[in-house]
């Protein structure tokens, strides 16, 4: 059970890349560029070189699942957030309807169903979550949506709350992010969606 990481070279992705290779989760990190290649080398983490603003079709050879952490930064433009965030994540979908893939995991975020909501400079990626997130719904891929609040540098604390009410506060570790996801990529969970948030209870209580 390979799972193609899209967004393996980011803050959460190399994480979650690194908790699988040492839990022996077989992965494959999807990274742009050779100058990518060292770091995961390093770590005995398999790679494939492809871009989501290309033809990235294959790159999900050799896998069954996929996991979503790519993002286009909070320092790009709207076109990347439109090439990235929503029409990425879209085309990843279908590829992977095309391709008979068991399972889709995206990391979304916890405002996505209301974007307007949202700080008004966030609103574009909001709604490009929002548009991704219910094309993956409607693609027949089963999947897996996780929805962390702000996302921080913290420590991993593995401890973790599904509302703003219960954590008293909007924010998740990026650390926490890549436990939860490295947890609901081991689980047979599907067609579920989980808000993430650092909190007081263990994973195990959240993805279910």
């Amino acid at each position: 059970m390979t799972a193609l990481v899209i967004g393996a070279n980011g803050q959460i992705g190399k994480q979650f890349c690194e908790l699988a290779q040492k839990a022996g989760t077989p992965i494959k990190a999807m990274i742009r560029s050779e100058e990518q290649v060292p770091w995961f080398n390093d770590r005995g983490i398999d790679t494939v070189i492809a871009d989501l603003e290309d033809d990235f079709s294959h790159a999900f050879e050799g896998c069954d699942q996929v996991v979503f952490t790519a993002g286009s930064g909070p320092h790009t433009g709207p076109d990347k957030t439109l090439l990235i965030d929503l029409y990425g994540a879209i085309r990843a979908a279908d590829i992977a309807k095309q391709k008979g893939i068991s399972r889709y995991l995206m990391i979304s975020a916890i405002r996505a169903e209301n974007p307007m909501e949202a700080p008004e400079k966030l609103r574009p990626y909001m709604a490009a979550k929002f548009a991704a997130d219910a094309h993956l719904r409607n693609s027949g891929v089963p999947y897996v949506i996780l929805k962390p609040g702000r996302l921080t540098d913290d420590a991993a604390s593995q401890q973790f709350a599904s509302s703003i009410d219960e954590a008293g506060d909007n924010q998740v570790s990026r650390a926490n992010v890549a436990h939860a996801l490295h947890y609901a990529l081991q689980s047979s969970v599907i067609n579920k969606e989980f808000a993430l948030l650092d909190g007081k209870r263990s994973i195990d209580e959240i993805i279910k």
